[in-house]
Formats: C-alpha cells, sequence, structure tokens
C-alpha cells in the first residue's frame, strides 16, 4: 500500500512540474511586469547542517499573490549509504520548488532565523528568461553533485541569475577582507567547537590558502553582501543588480540544544595530563605500561583510516592533509608487536612524523587540541627510548 502512495505521489509531482514548466514555456515578456524575483537569504541556526545559512530564489507573481521558492539545497539522510558518499565527496543535492511561500518560510521562523530578500533589478527579458531555466532545471536535471565550496546551494541562484542577465554582472570589492576556507568556516561554527574541530580534522592544507571574492560566495552572508554592491555592465551603461533589500523576519532568540559538555581542548588536555602522570609511574619504576601505548595508537590511527579515505575524496580541500602525520594508521599495523613487548622501530617512525607534524602547522592550521596529543606521542617516544638503552 505504501508503495502504491508513493508512486502516485510520484506521479503528482513528475506532472507538476510538467504543468510548471508548460506554464513558463508559454509565459510572455509582457506577463512579467507583474513579476518580482528575489534572492532569500537566511541567517544560521543551531542544526549542524545549518550553521552556515541558506539562500534560495524567490518567484513572487503580484497580481495573483503567486509564490515560487526554488530551493537548491534538498538532500536527504535516508539515502543508501549517505554517510559514507558523504565523506568520498559523492553527496547528490537537489533543486526543489515550493508553492506554499509561507509553510516554507515558517520553518527558518521557528528557529529565530533572520531572513531577508533582495528583489532583483531585471528586465522583463531577464526575469522571463530566469524563470524559464529554473524551470528547465528543476523537469529535466534537478539532481546535481554537491560540493561544499564551490557548488552548493548559495552558488547555484547566483550563477543561474549571472547566466540571465544581459549584461555582465561587476562585484565590489570587500575592504580588508582576504580570509582563508577555514577562518570563514570558524566564524560559523564559533559556538559549535566540536562542529569546528570535525571540520578541521578532516580539511587539510588547501582550506588555509587565501580565497577570491568569487570563493567567498559560498556563503549566503557574503553572496547577500556582494549582491546589494554589485552591478550590471552592458554597453557602457550599468544599473544595480539589487531592486530593494528587505527584512522578511527579524533574528529572535534561537532555541540551542546542549552538546558535549567537555570541548575539544578539554579532552585532549586530559590525555595529556593522563600520558604525563603515566610518564612519571613509568620513569620511577623503570618499566612501560604497554596498554597505554596500545590506546594511544589506537585512538590515532583509527581516525588516521578516515584521514586516509579523504585522500581519495571528491572534496577539494580534504587531501594533503597533514594531521596524518600524527593520526597515522600505520600505528595500527604495530599494537600487536607492542602488546607482546617486541622491539619495534614504531616509537622512531612515530618521532619523525611528529617533527614533519610540527614543521607542517607553519602551512596548516590544525583541529584544536592536535599539538597536545602530539606531545602525549612525543613522552611515548622518550620512555621507550630510556628503556631501550
Amino acid at each position: 500500500m505504501k508503495i502504491k502512495v508513493f508512486r502516485r505521489l510520484c506521479g503528482l509531482l513528475v506532472m507538476l512540474c510538467a504543468c510548471l514548466l508548460a506554464e513558463a514555456q508559454t509565459m510572455t515578456v509582457e506577463d512579467m511586469d507583474s513579476i518580482e524575483t528575489g534572492l532569500v537569504t537566511c541567517s544560521p541556526h543551531d542544526e549542524i547542517y545549518s550553521l552556515y545559512g541558506h539562500s534560495a530564489l524567490h518567484v513572487h507573481d503580484l497580481r495573483t499573490d503567486r509564490h515560487l521558492v526554488y530551493n537548491y539545497g534538498v538532500f536527504d539522510f535516508k539515502k543508501p549509504h549517505f554517510v559514507w558518499r558523504f565523506i568520498m565527496g559523492q553527496t547528490d543535492y537537489r533543486l526543489e520548488c515550493y508553492s506554499d511561500y509561507e509553510r516554507w518560510a515558517n520553518y527558518y521562523k521557528k528557529w529565530g532565523c533572520k531572513m531577508e530578500e533582495q528583489v532583483l533589478n531585471l528586465t522583463n527579458e531577464e526575469k522571463l528568461r530566469l524563470i524559464k531555466a529554473l524551470e528547465e532545471n528543476l523537469h529535466n536535471y534537478p539532481v546535481y553533485r554537491y560540493n561544499f565550496f564551490f557548488d552548493n546551494c548559495c552558488t547555484r541562484p547566483r550563477d543561474i541569475v549571472e547566466r540571465c542577465l544581459d549584461g555582465k554582472v561587476s562585484y565590489a570589492a570587500r575592504p580588508d577582507y582576504n580570509p582563508t576556507f577555514r577562518e570563514m568556516i570558524h566564524a560559523c561554527t564559533k559556538d559549535h567547537p566540536w562542529a569546528a574541530f570535525g571540520n578541521d580534522l578532516l580539511l587539510g592544507l588547501r582550506a588555509d590558502l587565501k580565497t577570491t571574492q568569487r570563493e567567498q560566495e559560498f556563503l549566503p552572508d557574503n553572496l547577500c553582501y556582494d549582491f546589494d554592491h554589485a552591478t550590471v555592465v552592458r554597453q557602457g551603461e550599468t544599473r544595480p543588480l539589487v531592486l530593494r533589500h528587505v527584512v522578511t523576519a527579524p533574528l529572535r532568540q534561537q532555541p540551542v540544544s546542549g552538546g558535549f559538555p567537555l570541548s575539544p581542548l578539554a579532552c585532549t588536555l586530559f590525555i595529556l595530563l593522563i600520558s604525563i602522570g603515566i610518564f612519571v609511574l613509568e620513569w620511577r619504576r623503570g618499566r612501560t605500561f604497554v596498554w597505554w601505548d596500545a590506546l594511544l595508537m589506537l585512538l590515532t590511527g583509527l581516525p588516521g583510516m578516515l584521514l586516509l579515505l579523504m585522500f581519495f575524496s571528491e572534496h577539494p580541500a580534504t587531501s594533503t592533509n597533514l594531521q596524518i602525520l600524527l593520526l597515522n594508521p600505520v600505528a595500527l599495523l604495530f599494537i600487536p608487536s607492542v602488546l607482546r613487548r617486541r622491539r619495534t622501530r614504531w616509537f622512531t617512525i612515530s618521532l619523525f612524523c611528529l617533527i614533519a607534524f610540527f614543521v607542517g602547522g607553519i602551512w596548516q592550521d590544525y583541529a584544536e587540541g592536535m599539538e597536545l596529543v602530539a606531545l602525549s606521542l612525543l613522552l611515548r617516544y622518550w620512555i621507550h627510548r630510556r628503556h631501550d638503552k
């Protein structure tokens, strides 16, 4: 029964898309007199997927008061192998269209998000071109390969607007703003330390390169600012891209869910303090606690397996991650030898990796507390070197 209902719903959705596309194809330039198109920007809320905000395109027919919202940010957590595909950079997002604007907006309003709309200063021809492009996109190829930095629910609306203009968009330079990708992410996750830690753990050297203004527009707030200060240039004539900027919902007190009580820094400091305590005991008793070696090797080796996978991911900023020198998956291979107290070269290998890790910190900004974990591993090298003499 559920399958039949699902098929009917899919059939109705296909029919609706076909009707919308057919309607868009029959619209004329004269019909655009009553149409407004705008970029809607929603501020972040507490859910992990919304820490960066959201953008969508809004088409409003003033004559009939009909609203359409084109949202490029739809994904499905329940799809098979979602987590694995996300890790490997193979996540597919899709475009969906909502005719109930209030219902769509209420989702963000209930979170207390600020919502603002920039009504675009388009000619009738450009508005018609944009609506037809959106409907064709919705009907023919709504699914796209999501890329957090370069092809997401914010860059897609920008790109389709630019393609439909008679002229070229000129963005005014932002004064004194030249961040890296990592710095922009930190600004979004400042109240969510574990989200920041996870991002910093997976992002590699490329995330610490300075960004261009266009690259910075992967964040909705940056695109909103740039649209406000943009002009359309055609045959020597210029006009502002945005006709007017209105706040449709003010920012309100947002509900905040409780997270893990300890920060990443507190957890890694705890590991270092235990390591120092065990080091002192070993020094006094003249023996090594191989169970602690094995535990540290397991705690660093397992995340290292994830970092190794990220080298093969389609995410553009996860390869060349120097933290793999610390979170080294090779450590897992030496655990049996360490537990049997056999002589092993692992601790010498670890020393050279840790030295390279600290040197690499000149170029890459590591996840919070990683240097403390490195100090814990250095203590293991030192105690084994002393006892092997």
